[in-house]
């Protein structure tokens, strides 16, 4: 990837959501929701204090996380659709 984000931001990557119900209809893709989760493709170096000092981001790349509906912005890097967001935008990391 030749894309660094820059202080407390992350390029996220979305994860597809199900393709089926529960009772086994299919959702069409103009029906279904954007995905509120995601992998961590790379991460900033953290934003800094007052006093100039680095405050290490609590996520990684490769995390794969939950956020919030409308969060981030989205780009296209390579051909591929992504999301650029902060870390504060990220509502947790999933096991």
């Amino acid at each position: 990837m030749d894309f660094t984000p820059l202080h407390d931001r992350v390029l996220v990557r979305r994860l597809e959501g199900e393709e089926k119900t529960a009772g086994g209809l299919i959702i069409p893709d103009s029906a279904k929701e954007k995905p509120a989760e995601g992998e961590i493709i790379a991460v900033g170096a953290g934003a800094k204090d007052d006093d100039g000092d680095r405050i290490a981001l609590d996520v990684k790349a490769g995390d794969k996380i939950l956020f919030g509906k409308w969060s981030g912005t989205e780009i296209k890097l390579n051909g591929e659709d992504l999301l650029i967001m902060k870390e504060s935008d990220i509502l947790g990391i999933l096991a």
